[in-house]
């Protein structure tokens, strides 16, 4: 019987895992955490019987205290206390945004495996992350489609052996397109592939997680910016490839459904059922790819430098977008704003080494406030 909390459990990547693991005797799900959505956390927790559950929001921390005959954990701590509490083999860190990375350092430094959801993690203290992970002995499991198909197409392989790593790209909602400054929210968040939540909608749109996931796979699988590219695949059916110094290629092929990667996660090194719709290359027909528009999606180039630069520079990235990806769902900057605004931000936080983790949650707090000001001297067109 394998122990799991779930970080983020009423979130797509949440709601998907507890599914899986209701499906599986082997799998038992043993603490929750959520920002505020206490209701629905409660259900799933007298579902899955999980006596631990972590609130956010200490309002809703409260109410839930007062109908939940277990462990109710409060406030932005709560996450990392449940950890230690619930004593789980693995943890899923599906929490979006900056706010994933303590339960991360606080899994990591437990030495539990940890099924990585939150991108962040990576792209804010990539170099920390890793260096914590092996200094404890804890395995990060990557549950991006993309990393999923990754590890596992490495498998076996020696690192010298790798040649080039190739990201697929779905390409969002505006791929073809060379003028983006009429984009709408409701444009924006129509997303032709993946149902996701709003900021990763956005990203996608913009093609900045697909910068993010540059990021992740170099500290993932130690892997120079240079062997790193990016290919644009609408079909969203090969999750990522890898060639190999002997001229060979291997891809990872399936449905674009969240629940394969999670459930490899949570089983490794198990295979277990899932059941989602079988691939039938036939009924498909084509697969298309094509090369990336970096002038347009200038994201993409943005997050491949602050990558280079290292150090501080993807946290500062990832702050700026967290912020000016919620002004422009709040309608209070434009869709081309977004790109504008990061690129200001880089350039007046500057860049340096990375020492600790209480450094970079400094640096986090430096770029999101020069963000709001950028933001607030702005006029949406």
């Amino acid at each position: 019987m394998k122990k799991i909390a779930i970080l983020g459990s009423t979130g797509s990547i949440g709601r998907q895992a507890m599914e899986i693991a209701a499906s599986r005797d082997d799998l038992e799900v043993v603490g929750l955490s959520v920002d505020s959505n206490w209701r629905e956390a409660l259900t799933q927790a007298r579902e899955s019987r999980a006596r631990f559950v972590a609130v956010a929001d200490a309002g809703a921390a409260t109410e839930a205290r007062n109908s939940f005959d277990g462990t109710v954990l409060e406030g932005e701590a709560g996450a990392r206390t449940l950890i230690a509490a619930c004593e789980p083999d693995i943890v899923l860190n599906g929490i979006v945004g900056a706010a994933g990375l303590g339960p991360t350092i606080a899994t990591l430094n437990a030495g539990i495996d940890l099924a990585l959801a939150n991108k962040e993690s990576l792209v804010i203290g990539g170099e920390l992350v890793t260096e914590l992970a092996r200094g404890t002995g804890s395995r990060i499991l990557p549950v991006d489609s993309e990393h999923s198909a990754i590890f596992q197409l490495l498998a076996g392989e020696s690192r010298d052996a790798v040649e080039r790593i190739v990201l697929t790209a779905s390409g969002g909602p505006f791929r073809g397109r060379t003028d983006l400054s009429s984009v709408t929210v409701e444009e924006a968040l129509d997303h032709p592939t993946w149902r996701m939540g709003g900021r990763i909608t956005i990203d996608s749109a913009t093609l900045m997680n697909k910068g993010f996931e540059m990021i992740e796979a170099h500290h993932l699988f130690d892997a120079a910016y240079e062997k790193i590219e990016i290919v644009v695949h609408p079909q969203s059916i090969v999750h990522s490839l890898v060639d190999l110094v002997d001229g060979a290629t291997l891809a990872h092929l399936g449905q674009p459904d969240m629940r394969v990667p999670i459930a490899f996660a949570l089983a490794w090194p198990e295979r277990i059922g899932t059941p989602v719709e079988r691939l039938d290359l036939a009924s498909i027909g084509n697969l298309d790819f094509e090369a990336p528009d970096p002038e347009t999606f200038r994201c993409l180039e943005l997050a491949r430098q602050a990558g280079l630069a290292g150090g501080i520079s993807p946290c500062v990235l990832n702050a700026s977008d967290e912020v000016a990806v919620r002004a422009f769902l709040d309608r209070r900057i434009g869709f081309t704003d977004i790109a504008a605004v990061i690129e200001r931000v880089l350039d007046d936080v500057g860049t340096g080494p990375v020492r600790d983790f209480r450094e970079l949650f400094a640096i986090d707090e430096a770029a999101r406030e020069r963000t709001e000001e950028l933001v607030g001297g702005l006029k949406q067109g």
